[in-house]
């Protein structure tokens, strides 16, 4: 990771499975849908670890290519067995100084960049807690919480209006689409194309010949 400066003080948290059944939605074999599940979380991490106002990335993750991510300049933390969501945000969170403004963000945001998570963040960071949701609107792909603030995410299907009624703001208006576009489907994965993936995507799509259409990164 960068060291820290005036703008770095953001903690941020991503759960990374990276499997098969983990993308059950994706019209896709699944070796296909293991390979992109790999290149989403890759890419969402690098976007993670580049962005300006994020001090620290941890990674909760049972993956063998942990390395990826350390390599990256994030920490892995260790995803509890059997697999669990929750347990492994709650692992995750609990390796983050509460004295720091927190984020939990998913890892399956392929068109993601460093500029886009920092436009999220300034904006969640005028409010004690904050949710972003998904391009439908019923999901989740980002909450956060200030220092010593308690934070609470509940992920998972109807999550946004979960985190709305545990006092979460919604920033929706004020984040790129890049940070709402998480892939659950191949319509979903043609949305986060056409707003360009990041590397690790493109060349897992071009490997399995995904129909996505335009793939250019702006």
């Amino acid at each position: 990771m960068p060291a820290p400066g005036p703008e770095r003080t953001w903690q941020l948290v991503i759960p990374v499975r990276g499997t098969a059944p983990s993308k059950s939605r994706l019209a896709l074999p699944d070796s296909a849908r293991e390979r992109l599940a790999r290149a989403f979380a890759r890419d969402t991490v690098r976007a993670a670890v580049e962005a300006s106002t994020v001090a620290r990335v941890i990674v909760v993750t049972a993956e063998p290519a942990r390395e990826v991510f350390e390599a990256m300049g994030a920490r892995v933390v260790s995803d509890p067995q059997p697999p669990s969501l929750a347990t492994a945000i709650a692992r995750g969170l609990a390796a983050c100084d509460p004295d720091a403004p927190r984020a939990v963000m998913l890892g399956d945001l392929p068109a993601l960049t460093g500029a886009a998570l920092d436009e999220a963040l300034k904006a969640a960071g005028r409010l004690d807690r904050a949710v972003v949701p998904d391009a439908d609107g019923t999901g989740t792909t980002l909450v956060t919480a200030a220092a010593r603030v308690p934070h609470s995410p509940a992920f998972g299907t109807g999550s946004f209006a979960r985190h709305l009624a545990a006092g979460y703001v919604s920033v929706a208006d004020a984040v790129p689409d890049r940070v709402r576009s998480d892939v659950d489907t191949l319509d979903d994965l043609a949305r986060a194309a056409s707003l360009g993936l990041g590397a690790s995507s493109r060349r897992a799509c071009a490997a399995i010949n995904a129909p996505v259409g335009a793939t250019t990164r702006r």
